[in-house]
């Protein structure tokens, strides 16, 4: 499954991910590669508390990339 995810750093250097189709599925990381782990890990669990609640999961996404010179 695929989910877009929002990644910026913070004024301290940290670096936090966010995953809009989950509602506060928030985690951060010393780098961006821990981030993305951190957040990926919370994704899981965040499903898991869905099924568990029986509680529907959003749909996973498609997505492609363009570049455009100018």
């Amino acid at each position: 499954m695929k989910y877009r995810i929002l990644l910026e750093k913070d004024e301290n250097g940290v670096f936090v991910a966010e995953c809009p189709a989950f509602p506060g599925c928030i985690s951060q990381g010393k780098t961006r590669q821990e981030a993305l782990e951190n957040i990926r890990d919370a994704i899981k669990g965040y499903i898991e508390s869905l099924k568990k609640h029986n509680e529907s999961v959003p749909s996973s996404i498609e997505e492609e990339i363009v570049e455009v010179k100018g």
